[in-house]
Protein backbone atom coordinates (compact mmCIF):
# COMPACT_ATOMS: atom_id res chain seq x y z
CA UNK A 1 0.00 0.00 0.00
CA UNK A 2 1.38 3.39 -1.05
CA UNK A 3 -0.11 6.46 0.63
CA UNK A 4 1.24 9.76 -0.68
CA UNK A 5 0.47 13.28 0.48
CA UNK A 6 0.95 15.75 -2.37
CA UNK A 7 1.15 19.35 -1.39
CA UNK A 8 2.25 22.73 -2.61
CA UNK A 9 0.92 26.23 -3.02
CA UNK A 10 -2.02 26.96 -5.33
CA UNK A 11 -0.76 26.80 -8.90
CA UNK A 12 2.12 24.45 -8.09
CA UNK A 13 0.65 21.75 -10.33
CA UNK A 14 -0.81 19.32 -7.77
CA UNK A 15 -3.95 18.57 -9.79
CA UNK A 16 -2.05 18.08 -13.03
CA UNK A 17 0.54 15.81 -11.43
CA UNK A 18 -2.04 13.87 -9.42
CA UNK A 19 -3.60 12.68 -12.68
CA UNK A 20 -0.30 11.15 -13.81
CA UNK A 21 0.60 9.69 -10.41
CA UNK A 22 -2.75 8.01 -9.79
CA UNK A 23 -2.44 6.23 -13.16
CA UNK A 24 1.21 5.26 -12.81
CA UNK A 25 0.85 3.85 -9.29
CA UNK A 26 -2.82 2.79 -9.50
CA UNK A 27 -3.77 5.02 -6.55
CA UNK A 28 -7.11 6.39 -5.49
CA UNK A 29 -6.90 10.18 -5.84
CA UNK A 30 -8.58 11.99 -2.95
CA UNK A 31 -8.88 15.73 -3.52
CA UNK A 32 -10.53 17.48 -0.59
CA UNK A 33 -11.93 20.11 -2.95
CA UNK A 34 -13.60 17.42 -5.08
CA UNK A 35 -14.88 15.61 -1.98
CA UNK A 36 -16.40 18.83 -0.60
CA UNK A 37 -18.06 19.67 -3.92
CA UNK A 38 -19.46 16.13 -4.28
CA UNK A 39 -20.91 16.07 -0.76
CA UNK A 40 -22.44 19.53 -1.06
CA UNK A 41 -23.84 18.93 -4.55
CA UNK A 42 -25.41 15.63 -3.48
CA UNK A 43 -26.73 17.05 -0.20
CA UNK A 44 -25.16 14.35 1.94
CA UNK A 45 -25.41 14.89 5.69
CA UNK A 46 -21.75 15.93 5.75
CA UNK A 47 -22.29 18.16 2.71
CA UNK A 48 -25.18 19.95 4.42
CA UNK A 49 -23.07 20.40 7.55
CA UNK A 50 -20.16 21.79 5.53
CA UNK A 51 -22.53 24.12 3.66
CA UNK A 52 -23.89 25.48 6.95
CA UNK A 53 -20.39 26.65 7.93
CA UNK A 54 -19.52 27.98 4.48
CA UNK A 55 -22.80 29.91 4.26
CA UNK A 56 -21.88 31.65 7.51
CA UNK A 57 -18.49 32.58 6.08
CA UNK A 58 -16.69 30.17 8.39
CA UNK A 59 -14.10 27.50 7.67
CA UNK A 60 -15.39 23.95 7.77
CA UNK A 61 -14.11 22.38 11.02
CA UNK A 62 -11.44 19.68 10.80
CA UNK A 63 -13.82 17.03 12.19
CA UNK A 64 -16.15 17.44 9.21
CA UNK A 65 -13.34 17.46 6.66
CA UNK A 66 -11.72 14.42 8.25
CA UNK A 67 -15.01 12.50 8.36
CA UNK A 68 -15.56 13.17 4.64
CA UNK A 69 -12.06 11.93 3.88
CA UNK A 70 -12.48 8.81 6.05
CA UNK A 71 -15.74 8.01 4.23
CA UNK A 72 -13.93 8.22 0.87
CA UNK A 73 -11.10 5.95 2.05
CA UNK A 74 -13.66 3.46 3.40
CA UNK A 75 -15.44 3.44 0.02
CA UNK A 76 -12.23 2.09 -1.57
CA UNK A 77 -11.22 -0.91 0.58
CA UNK A 78 -9.38 -2.65 -2.27
CA UNK A 79 -7.27 0.35 -3.29
CA UNK A 80 -3.51 -0.06 -3.80
CA UNK A 81 -3.10 3.19 -1.93
CA UNK A 82 -4.20 6.78 -1.79
CA UNK A 83 -2.96 10.07 -3.16
CA UNK A 84 -4.04 12.78 -0.74
CA UNK A 85 -4.32 16.11 -2.57
CA UNK A 86 -5.13 19.19 -0.49
CA UNK A 87 -5.09 17.28 2.78
CA UNK A 88 -3.75 17.54 5.37
CA UNK A 89 -3.45 21.32 5.54
CA UNK A 90 -2.61 21.62 9.22
CA UNK A 91 -0.73 19.69 11.90
CA UNK A 92 -4.06 18.77 13.56
CA UNK A 93 -5.29 17.29 10.27
CA UNK A 94 -2.00 15.40 9.80
CA UNK A 95 -2.35 13.92 13.31
CA UNK A 96 -5.93 12.88 12.53
CA UNK A 97 -4.91 11.33 9.21
CA UNK A 98 -2.07 9.40 10.86
CA UNK A 99 -4.41 8.10 13.57
CA UNK A 100 -7.06 7.08 11.04
CA UNK A 101 -4.56 5.27 8.79
CA UNK A 102 -2.95 3.55 11.79
CA UNK A 103 -6.40 2.28 12.83
CA UNK A 104 -6.44 0.43 9.49
CA UNK A 105 -2.85 -0.82 9.84
CA UNK A 106 -1.58 1.68 7.25
CA UNK A 107 0.53 4.82 7.26
CA UNK A 108 1.77 7.65 5.10
CA UNK A 109 4.50 6.36 2.79
CA UNK A 110 5.77 9.83 1.99
CA UNK A 111 4.88 13.44 1.39
CA UNK A 112 5.94 15.30 -1.71
CA UNK A 113 5.86 19.07 -1.95
CA UNK A 114 5.91 20.78 -5.34
CA UNK A 115 8.06 23.88 -4.78
CA UNK A 116 8.06 26.99 -6.95
CA UNK A 117 8.67 30.71 -6.61
CA UNK A 118 5.56 32.72 -5.68
CA UNK A 119 5.89 35.11 -8.62
CA UNK A 120 5.95 32.22 -11.10
CA UNK A 121 2.93 30.63 -9.41
CA UNK A 122 1.01 33.92 -9.47
CA UNK A 123 1.58 34.11 -13.23
CA UNK A 124 0.40 30.51 -13.65
CA UNK A 125 -2.80 31.17 -11.71
CA UNK A 126 -3.55 34.43 -13.51
CA UNK A 127 -3.12 32.55 -16.79
CA UNK A 128 -5.34 29.70 -15.53
CA UNK A 129 -7.89 32.27 -14.39
CA UNK A 130 -8.40 33.39 -17.99
CA UNK A 131 -10.01 30.02 -18.78
CA UNK A 132 -10.96 28.44 -15.43
CA UNK A 133 -13.65 30.94 -14.53
CA UNK A 134 -12.43 30.81 -10.92
CA UNK A 135 -12.56 34.26 -9.37
CA UNK A 136 -9.79 33.34 -6.94
CA UNK A 137 -7.46 32.74 -9.93
CA UNK A 138 -8.10 36.17 -11.44
CA UNK A 139 -7.09 38.50 -8.61
CA UNK A 140 -3.42 38.75 -7.65
CA UNK A 141 -4.24 40.00 -4.14
CA UNK A 142 -6.50 36.99 -3.49
CA UNK A 143 -3.81 34.66 -4.84
CA UNK A 144 -1.17 36.16 -2.54
CA UNK A 145 -3.60 35.90 0.40
CA UNK A 146 -3.92 32.17 -0.35
CA UNK A 147 -0.11 31.92 -0.22
CA UNK A 148 -0.05 33.71 3.14
CA UNK A 149 -2.57 31.20 4.46
CA UNK A 150 -0.47 28.34 3.06
CA UNK A 151 2.69 29.72 4.70
CA UNK A 152 0.94 30.15 8.03
CA UNK A 153 -0.99 26.88 8.24
CA UNK A 154 0.42 24.36 5.79
CA UNK A 155 4.16 25.08 5.71
CA UNK A 156 4.54 23.76 9.30
CA UNK A 157 3.71 20.32 7.86
CA UNK A 158 7.20 20.30 6.36
CA UNK A 159 8.75 20.00 9.82
CA UNK A 160 6.06 17.54 10.91
CA UNK A 161 6.88 15.14 8.08
CA UNK A 162 10.65 15.79 8.21
CA UNK A 163 10.63 14.46 11.79
CA UNK A 164 9.13 11.25 10.39
CA UNK A 165 11.65 11.19 7.50
CA UNK A 166 8.72 11.33 5.08
CA UNK A 167 9.15 14.78 3.52
CA UNK A 168 10.46 15.23 -0.03
CA UNK A 169 10.71 18.48 -1.95
CA UNK A 170 10.43 18.50 -5.74
CA UNK A 171 11.18 21.39 -8.05
CA UNK A 172 7.81 22.34 -9.55
CA UNK A 173 9.25 24.44 -12.38
CA UNK A 174 9.69 22.94 -15.84
CA UNK A 175 7.59 21.03 -18.30
CA UNK A 176 4.83 18.77 -17.03
CA UNK A 177 6.91 15.77 -18.14
CA UNK A 178 10.04 16.98 -16.31
CA UNK A 179 8.09 17.49 -13.09
CA UNK A 180 6.38 14.10 -13.43
CA UNK A 181 9.79 12.47 -13.88
CA UNK A 182 11.12 14.17 -10.72
CA UNK A 183 8.08 13.04 -8.74
CA UNK A 184 8.31 9.44 -9.92
CA UNK A 185 12.02 9.32 -9.02
CA UNK A 186 11.11 10.32 -5.46
CA UNK A 187 8.14 7.97 -5.17
CA UNK A 188 10.04 5.02 -6.66
CA UNK A 189 12.61 5.43 -3.87
CA UNK A 190 10.17 5.57 -0.95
Amino acid sequence: MINIVLFGKPGAGKGTQAEFLKEKYNLTHLSTGDIFRFNMKNDTDLGKLAKSYINQGELVPDEVTIKMLEDEVNKNPDSNGFLFDGFPRTIAQADALDAFLQSKGWGITGTVALEADDDILVERLLERGKTSGRADDQDEEKIRNRYDEYNEKTAPLIGYYQKQNKFHSVNGIGTIEEITQRLTQVIDNL
